[in-house]
């Protein structure tokens, strides 16, 4: 298995299942040519989160780390009419480019980009009494997982959802000896997880264009004290 393969799985189930769509092309070319990384959810990936939010029935959604806004479209397009989405994003050019192209897809009324330091806007959200949220999506920064989580648990309510992204590192999440932080941190978010008496989680791994990682599903029982 080489990811050669695995890229040519990924474009050929895109092609099967995940139609043309200008303003989500428009998203990415706008972002690579901003200079953003190239770090945004595969078309497959976008597509699962907005299946979820669907079966989940999602009026509330809150994102951490917007980047360029493409990810952010394919779950506000879930959102049902009078749904809102925020989303944080630390920096002011990403949240620029993000705005333009949630813009560009018609999801300004129903999506809010706030910027600034996520550790900084969560604890005004709670201020503002803007929970809780019946999905969260965390793919910012990963060494404050374990954090963003926690203040998800804080704005949630029984059945709320949380989605974290890139929880496998390439497979480095295992390791025990690591030293990179980011895995440290994926660490010590599935310790929380497995902690935590409010939560019931899953993780899957995952390959395609964007490599070997995957993502952790957490479905809140029990509404946070």
């Amino acid at each position: 298995m080489t990811k050669d393969l695995w890229t040519a799985v990924d474009r050929y189930l895109t092609d099967e299942l995940v139609p043309p769509d200008p303003a989500l092309e428009a998203a990415l070319a706008t972002s690579a040519a901003a200079g953003l990384p190239e770090i945004a959810v595969s078309p497959n990936h976008g597509k699962l989160l907005h299946l979820l939010a669907k079966v989940q029935g999602a009026k509330r959604i809150l994102e951490i780390g917007t980047l360029g806004g493409y990810s952010t479209i394919w779950l506000a397009r879930a959102l049902p009419a009078g749904g809102h989405l925020i989303t944080l994003e630390a920096d002011p050019q990403h949240a620029d480019v993000a705005r333009a192209n949630i813009g560009r897809a018609g999801l300004s009324r129903s999506v809010q980009v706030r910027v600034g330091v996520a550790l900084d806007t969560l604890p005004q959200l709670a201020a503002e009494g803007r929970g809780p949220f019946d999905l969260f999506f965390i793919d910012a920064d990963k060494v404050n997982t374990p954090q963003y989580f926690t203040w998800a648990l804080t704005l949630s309510r029984p059945g709320s959802l949380i989605v974290v992204d890139n929880v496998v590192r390439d497979g480095a999440v295992a390791d025990v000896s690591s030293t990179d932080l980011s895995v440290q941190a994926m660490r010590r978010f599935f310790e929380l997880v497995r902690s935590e008496p409010r939560v019931d989680a899953t993780a899957i791994q995952t390959v395609g264009i964007k490599g070997y990682d995957g993502l952790a599903i957490v479905r809140v029982t029990d509404a946070a004290k």
